[in-house]
């Protein structure tokens, strides 16, 4: 399949995102043709990425003044200390804002190399190669940075947009089916905020997707960034529309936190989790149709994904869980804001629930 192009446009920013197999030779092209330049790099890889692969971007760089910081990606290290790692050498490598910090990773690197770049010297070229499927078709889209505190996911970070993603397919042939199966969460999450077609294209081709055939998965990830790219263009701070895009995650960004962003629970599982709890509660509060629900609860089934919350989370873990969504960034009162459906491909965003009421839902959940 041939190169895909898509542009995202912000209020100060336009950027390209590059989709294709096999387009890593392409990138001195890439930056030309975008007017990208810089005198040195920094590479922030995740230490799981082959280096064939790595190799193989260096080679296509313009820049022979090239650092590599290989970085342990996990929730646990997307934190302050490693920030601090990369701003001590971009300092000691005398660094300027006409320089570049290149990701090579999936979300936790982006998150990371996204916020070490927009705070050094007040910002500086960010190039982002997202190496998975959930960083490719989400977190690689949208400006989002940032690092986990104790008190919870994502608590401290910028909107910094790159200057450049591309997105190779060839990073996901490297990956085990858990990692393909944490984007598709984030898939299937694009599908059932904006698009019911597409999620019938998922009910027909799940499968397919999950073993990367071509063209399926180029045209699945074109599909699930054109939908983020709208939502983003329309809001790209996240105080209105852009919150739909947090479907499933408020419930999602507690069950990990409560389990301490334990192995266990990668974050796209959660996700996925956090779907099904936030699909539930919409029926259960009769915003969603129990038609709607069981195509859902079908299609999770069908695909085997992630769908017993009890194989990880029990109501020892309430009060935690509870704790956590109360302290959910998209929270501006005492109760807890969540995204939910009013049918596939319909969400609600400015729906608030008292604490008591996600506590009960939850107990019966997991006494089930």
């Amino acid at each position: 399949m041939s190169l895909i192009k898509l542009e995202i446009k912000t209020n100060n920013q336009k950027y390209p995102i590059f989709i294709g197999d096999n387009i890593l030779n392409k990138i001195k092209k890439l930056l030309k043709e975008n007017a990208i330049k810089f005198n040195q790099c920094l590479i922030i890889a995740d230490k799981n990425v082959p280096k064939k692969l790595i190799n193989k971007v260096i080679k296509s760089l313009p820049s022979k003044k090239i650092t590599i910081h290989h970085f342990v990606a996990s929730e646990l290290n997307k934190n302050q200390k490693s920030i601090d790692k990369i701003l001590t050498i971009l300092m000691n490598k005398n660094f300027n804002r006409n320089d570049c910090l290149i990701s090579i990773g999936g979300g936790i690197t982006g998150d990371i190399s996204g916020f070490a770049a927009s705070i050094f010297k007040r910002g500086l070229k960010f190039i982002n190669m997202p190496t998975t499927l959930l960083s490719q078709v989400d977190s690689s889209i949208g400006g989002k940075t940032g690092i986990n505190t104790k008190f919870g996911k994502n608590m401290v970070g910028t909107f910094y947009q790159p200057s450049l993603v591309i997105s190779d397919i060839s990073f996901l042939k490297t990956l085990p089916k858990r990692e393909l199966v944490c984007g598709y969460g984030e898939i299937l999450k694009h599908a059932l905020i904006a698009d019911k077609k597409f999620f019938l294209f998922l009910n027909k081709n799940g499968s397919k997707i999950l073993k990367l055939s071509s063209p399926i998965i180029e045209k699945t990830i074109h599909k699930s960034c054109i939908i983020k790219k709208k939502v983003v263009e329309a809001d790209e701070k996240e105080m209105n529309i852009r919150k739909i895009l947090n479907f499933g995650h408020t419930f999602a960004h507690a069950y990990e936190a409560t389990l301490g962003y334990s192995k266990k629970l990668n974050h796209g599982e959660a996700v996925i989790l956090g779907i099904k709890s936030a699909a539930k509660f919409s029926l259960l509060n009769n915003i969603l149709k129990a038609k709607d629900f069981k195509l859902i609860e079908n299609h999770l089934d069908e695909l085997n994904l992630p769908r017993d919350l009890k194989k990880n989370i029990s109501s020892n873990h309430l009060n935690k869980i509870l704790s956590f969504m109360k302290k959910d960034k998209k929270n501006n009162t005492k109760k807890i804001n969540l995204v939910l459906l009013k049918k596939i491909g319909s969400p609600i965003h400015k729906l608030q629930f008292h604490e008591k009421k996600i506590y009960s839902f939850l107990k019966n959940e997991l006494s089930k």
